[in-house]
């Protein structure tokens, strides 16, 4: 096989890949610019009349349906999920970094018991635990506030943080701490002006892989938190009315949605790519 038919090949599979992956992206962009009625219409058609009905509702809060005028909280689960993902991720990178060093620099009985430990939250079913988690929360006070929700989200996020920054921390040399806590820096110095920076790409992309699955977490809000504090993964559920699904602004919703993360993927995405092939060149 020549090298021109090779090349031809390969970017005709490579298009292939590309129309697979982006298809449902295009195709849900495409049905935020049309009414139910075009996207429910037999036999479909190719032809589009572009509206911009969906996002006005959005962002003003009023939905037109057939049975009425109907609320619309999207706004306000929006700003739910940027309250609940960047407290929650906060607090992880709060907790979990120090345990990340902790567990890298230290050997002590039961550590890594300790870290399986807590990496296990990720294994566990969310429906495993969500009832006794309910109970408890209810008994607690914590059921349906942001604090209770902050702390679930966070145990999401601690394991993801915990086991990715804790290897580059094992990654970086240990005697440069060593040789800056000798010429009279304290412990605390050392891990602030020479371990964080070294493992600074780790952390940026655990924290923001953990943004995007406390971003997109969807059990534990519909369950612990009512309408006024759900996120936007759960206030979509408000468009399945009882006169029917309202497919084009769910779409509309979910591009609105995938925004913020988009544009946070795209802003670190230098140290998301650096972080996350820092560990693929140890000598």
């Amino acid at each position: 096989m020549s090298d021109q038919v090779f090349r031809v090949l390969r970017g005709v599979a490579l298009l292939l890949v590309v129309v697979f992956f982006l298809f449902p992206i295009a195709w849900i962009l495409l049905m935020s610019f049309e009414t139910n009625e075009q996207i429910l219409q037999i036999p479909p058609t190719l032809a589009v009349h572009p509206t911009l009905a969906n996002y006005v509702a959005l962002l003003s809060g009023k939905l037109q349906t057939a049975s009425g005028t109907l609320d619309v909280t999207f706004l306000g689960n929006l700003w739910n999920s940027v309250l609940l993902s960047v407290c929650s991720v906060a607090l992880a990178l709060l907790l979990g970094v120090p345990a990340a060093y902790a567990f890298a620099r230290f050997r002590f009985r039961g550590g890594e018991n300790i870290a399986f430990t807590l990496l296990s939250f990720r294994f566990a079913p969310p429906l495993l635990v969500l009832l006794p988690l309910l109970l408890y929360f209810q008994d607690l006070g914590l059921a349906n506030t942001y604090v209770g929700l902050i702390w679930v989200y966070q145990l999401i996020c601690l394991p993801l943080i915990l086991w990715i920054v804790r290897g580059y921390f094992e990654d970086a040399s240990p005697d440069i701490e060593y040789a800056y806590r000798v010429d009279g820096h304290s412990w605390w110095s050392g891990f602030t002006k020479i371990a964080l920076p070294l493992a600074a790409p780790g952390i940026a992309s655990a924290g923001l892989l953990s943004f995007i699955f406390a971003w997109n977490n969807f059990v534990f809000a519909l369950v612990l938190a009512s309408a006024d504090k759900q996120p936007v993964t759960v206030g979509a559920l408000a468009f399945v009315t009882a006169s029917g699904i309202q497919y084009g602004i769910i779409a509309a919703a979910i591009v609105l949605s995938i925004l913020p993360t988009l544009a946070l993927a795209l802003y670190a995405q230098r140290w998301l790519v650096e972080g996350l092939s820092l560990g693929a060149v140890k000598g």
